[in-house]
């Protein structure tokens, strides 16, 4: 159950957008309408983007002609294929990591509040929706997807751990469903990613105009059922047997040793594709999805994420990730250690150590 798609969403340029035009905002009617508008770079996240959607959604929060508010993304690919990540290398390399940690603190709060937002707030998730676009969608009260999205928390692919909220997400989805999309960073399309918990509601791409020209004149609930469809068969829950009994072993070793020996081609060809990640960012993940459905909110699983996402920076595999996914595009990460069996679990509990400069602290909602 490989995914090119994973790859190929990081392979993405950096466009000449200005900050100022990189998130449009207009309203219509009765709605406030954000659009993510770097096209180039699949709309991928900046701190001062998050900044601009932070500050709009203040102001229209505060609006009372704005009634609810509606996030999508320029161009023909999707709505968002993540963080900008050719930023955060940058960032390490040059700058000791100090404006990553500061964007994640911006984002990670921003997630917060679109998942506490007291109106509507209307994600179309058509195209691809990844990473970071999956912290600014997922977490909505109406998330809609299409026949052409393909959502997904891709991390491991650049020794990374999902982030955004997204350990949050998946540990809620049935069975192992959630583990398996973490650990593979395999993306789903709209029936499995309303199985998985990822959206609501399925709409044909082409009718999304349509929709939106809608709900500048009424309210949501009476716009969605005219243009909400039956999701197609999805592709989960035929696997979902060597899913849920694979993915219910201790370590990730035990699980890629399930994988090979179930007998399934599927299981097989997941199980080489974790041996290609990077062994230390599976070893986080699983600890990570696991310790955010005990922790339960999503303010504690967020505060966990940035933990993670910190302890990240000084570490190889990270960078390492990047570099082979989108700077030399070679495709072929040598990660540190290079074995599951090598990373130990005195490595995998300091990702959740709090980081030197502080830890991010959320108020649970009341």
């Amino acid at each position: 159950m490989t995914d090119s798609v994973t790859d190929s969403v990081t392979d993405r340029v950096t466009d000449s957008v200005t900050d100022d035009d990189a998130v449009l905002t207009r309203v219509e009617g009765r709605a406030g309408h954000l659009t993510l508008n770097r096209p180039r770079a699949l709309n991928a996240l900046t701190h001062p983007m998050v900044t601009r959607i932070a500050g709009t959604l203040t102001d229209w929060e505060r609006d009372p002609a704005v009634a609810a508010v509606v996030i999508d993304g320029a161009g023909e690919r999707g709505l968002c294929a993540g963080g900008d990540i050719r930023l955060i290398h940058r960032d390490v390399t040059s700058g000791g990591g100090a404006a990553s940690r500061a964007f994640w603190r911006d984002e990670y709060t921003l997630n917060v509040r679109i998942a506490r937002y007291p109106k509507p707030y209307v994600a179309l998730m058509d195209g691809i929706v990844m990473g970071g676009g999956v912290g600014i969608s997922a977490h909505g009260g109406v998330r809609i997807v299409t026949e052409r999205s393909r959502v997904a928390m891709p991390e491991t692919t650049i020794g990374f751990v999902p982030d955004v909220g997204g350990t949050h997400l998946l540990a809620r989805a049935p069975g192992g469903l959630g583990t398996h999309l973490a650990l593979t960073g395999a993306s789903v399309g709209a029936a499995d990613a309303l199985r998985c918990g990822l959206a609501d509601h399925v709409v044909p791409s082409g009718q999304l105009p349509a929709l939106t020209r809608d709900l500048a004149a009424e309210p949501v609930a009476e716009v969605l059922p005219r243009y909400a469809v039956e999701a197609p068969a999805g592709t989960l829950d035929g696997h979902r047997e060597w899913i849920d009994h694979c993915y219910a072993a201790n370590t990730v070793e035990e699980i890629v040793d399930r994988l090979l020996a179930v007998g399934e081609p599927a299981a097989k060809e997941t199980a080489e594709t974790l041996l290609a990640k990077s062994p230390t960012a599976l070893k986080v993940t699983l600890a990570a999805v696991r310790g955010a459905r005990a922790l339960g909110s999503l303010e504690r699983v967020m505060e966990q994420e940035y933990r993670v996402s910190c302890a990240a920076l000084s570490r190889p595999d990270l960078i390492e990730g990047i570099r082979a996914q989108v700077i030399d595009k070679d495709r072929r990460p040598r990660w540190t250690p290079a074995a599951l069996a090598e990373v130990t679990d005195a490595e995998v509990a300091g990702f959740f150590v709090p980081p030197v400069d502080g830890d991010l602290r959320l108020a649970e909602a009341p």
